[in-house]
């Protein structure tokens, strides 16, 4: 057994089982959360399931307004987030991934569309970086989550450069892989983002719904219409 093998055999199950886990206990924990009423706070008005989803869709793009200097800052979020989505799940070897592991499959985007994500992704995550070390308030606010998050969500991309050599369609056509070492470091930067995802910032991905969620049933019910 060599060291792909080792990436994708027992360290593969192993970093799934810890982001399985991990983040089913962090959803739980969230979920058996005691609700304490604030004291003196006002009286609750209605706000529905559906009200509390409508406002957290609907305030997701920014509001109008803002000074033009933060156009950028608010742009690269975006940017990033729509890029990551697209290499990870518009990359016809990641489908196949995902496939082997779970039986789910869907049309691939053409190479060219991934490489143009993948290249604004990583300038977006570079871009990010440059914002939290030269601005005063980013650099006062930064923890070491922030630090660990850019770098595990940073080396699966810059790995994933390193073993495209071909068409996707080539790739998938061979029977045995090539670059078996790059590509053993590429799976294992992902098990390393796998296994860091419930226990840091990453965990936005599935808490950011109901955050929003929670955040306009807050206001909402004190009179706040959005």
């Amino acid at each position: 057994m060599d060291f792909l093998d080792w990436v994708r055999g027992p360290l593969l199950a192993l970093s799934l089982f810890v982001f399985v886990a991990g983040v089913a206990w962090r959803l739980l924990a969230l979920w058996r959360m005691p609700r304490l009423a604030a004291p003196g706070a006002p009286e609750r008005q209605p706000f529905g399931t559906g009200a509390a989803l409508r406002a957290a869709f609907t305030r997701m793009l920014p509001r109008g307004g803002f000074h033009p200097s933060a156009t950028l800052v608010t742009v690269n979020p975006y940017v990033f987030h729509i890029g990551l989505a697209v290499v990870v799940f518009g990359y016809a070897p990641h489908i196949a991934f995902i496939r082997r592991l779970t039986g789910l499959s869907w049309p691939a985007f053409p190479d060219a569309v991934m490489y143009a994500a993948a290249a604004a992704t990583i300038m977006s995550l570079l871009m990010a970086l440059l914002f939290r070390l030269t601005d005063p308030v980013l650099k006062r606010i930064s923890t070491a989550d922030d630090g660990i998050t850019w770098v595990v969500t940073f080396l699966p991309l810059i790995t994933g450069m390193a073993v495209i050599g071909d068409p996707s369609s080539t790739i998938l056509a061979r029977d045995h892989v090539i670059y078996r070492d790059p590509l053993a470091v590429h799976l294992l930067t992902l098990e390393l983002l796998l296994i860091w995802f419930p226990f840091g910032k990453l965990m936005h991905a599935f808490l950011f719904l109901p955050a929003r969620m929670q955040l306009a049933t807050f206001f909402g019910r004190r009179g706040v219409r959005s």
